[in-house]
C-alpha cells in the first residue's frame, strides 16, 4: 500500500494541473486515468523526476477513486514503467532499452541509433591466462597467453554492461590500444580483419559480487548473459565475449525467419 500523504507540495501542485478527467465521456474513467498517467509520465521525465505525487492527492487532481486510480497505476506498474514500494511510494522506472540478438556488431552504434549516448564507466587491459571455454573457441593451446579486455559501458550516469573479452594473439593487439572505440572497428582498422559472424549463447544468471558492484545492483540481482564467438569473413576466430547486462535495464529480443531452400526449411 502507498504511503498517505494528504498534503502536496507546491511542485506537486504545477503537476497535478490539468489531470481532471472527463466524467461525461464513454471511456471508462480507469483508462482515462491510465492515459493521464502516462502524459504525466511523459512530463515528469523531461524534469528528471524519479517519483509520482502521492495517490491521494493523483485521485483528487482526476476527481477519481483511489480504487480507479490504483487500476490505472496496476497497468503500467505491470508494464515496467511505474515501481511501488511500501512506505515509499510509486516511482518512476527508466524504460528499459530493447537490443536485437543480432545486433552484435557494436553496442556504442547501436545504442546510438536508439538515440542513446553511451559512457565508459572503465576500461581494462591486460596480457594473460583466458579459461578453458575461450581458448577452445579461439582454437588455441592451453596455457596461451591472450589479450584480456574489461569494459563497463552504460548511459545516464548508469553501468548497465560489462564486456569481458579475450582476444587471438594473431590480431596482434596490446593494453595501449585506443578501447574506447568499437572494439572491431579498431580490429578493421588496426589489423584490416572484419568481423563477420558470431555465435551466441544466452543465459540468465544471478549478480556475483563482483559483477552488482560494476553494474551497481545487488548481489543476486537477474542479470542476462551473452556468451559469444566471433569470426572474421575467412572464419577465422577472433574473440571470445562474455557480456552481462542488467536485467533492470536491457531487454534482448529475438527474430526468426524462415529461409527456404531446394529441401524445404532450413
Amino acid at each position: 500500500m502507498l504511503t498517505a500523504i494528504h498534503e502536496s507540495s507546491a511542485d506537486d501542485q504545477l503537476v497535478l494541473r490539468n489531470l481532471r478527467l472527463d466524467h461525461g465521456s464513454a471511456l471508462p474513467l480507469h483508462v482515462q486515468a491510465e492515459q493521464s498517467l502516462r502524459n504525466l509520465l511523459a512530463r515528469l521525465e523531461k524534469s528528471s523526476s524519479t517519483s509520482l505525487p502521492n495517490e491521494i492527492a493523483l485521485a483528487n487532481a482526476m476527481g477519481v477513486s483511489r480504487n480507479t486510480l490504483r487500476t490505472a497505476i496496476a497497468r503500467l506498474v505491470q508494464e515496467g514503467r511505474l515501481e511501488r514500494r511500501v512506505g515509499v511510494g510509486t516511482r518512476i522506472v527508466e524504460p528499459k532499452v530493447h537490443s536485437g540478438v543480432g545486433a552484435w556488431h557494436s553496442f556504442t552504434r547501436e545504442m546510438e541509433a536508439n538515440g542513446i549516448k553511451v559512457e565508459t564507466f572503465s576500461i581494462s587491459a591486460r596480457i594473460g591466462s583466458a579459461p578453458a571455454k575461450a581458448l577452445d573457441g579461439l582454437r588455441l593451446e592451453e596455457g596461451k597467453k591472450v589479450l584480456c579486455l574489461d569494459r563497463v559501458r552504460g548511459w545516464k550516469g548508469t553501468p548497465v554492461v560489462h564486456f569481458r573479452s579475450y582476444i587471438h594473439p594473431r590480431l596482434d593487439l596490446t593494453e595501449s590500444d585506443d578501447f574506447t572505440q568499437p572494439l572491431y572497428e579498431l580490429i578493421q582498422r588496426r589489423c584490416g580483419v572484419i568481423a563477420d559472424e558470431s555465435e551466441e549463447e544466452l543465459t540468465a544468471v544471478a549478480a556475483d559480487q563482483r559483477h552488482a558492484r560494476m553494474l551497481g545492483v545487488e548481489p543476486g540481482a537477474p542479470l542476462l548473459r551473452r556468451c559469444r564467438y566471433v569470426m572474421d569473413t575467412r572464419r577465422q576466430p577472433m574473440e571470445y565475449a562474455i557480456v552481462h547486462y542488467r536485467g533492470d535495464r536491457f531487454d534482448l529480443s529475438l527474430k526468426l525467419r524462415h529461409r527456404w531452400g531446394g529441401s524445404g526449411i532450413s
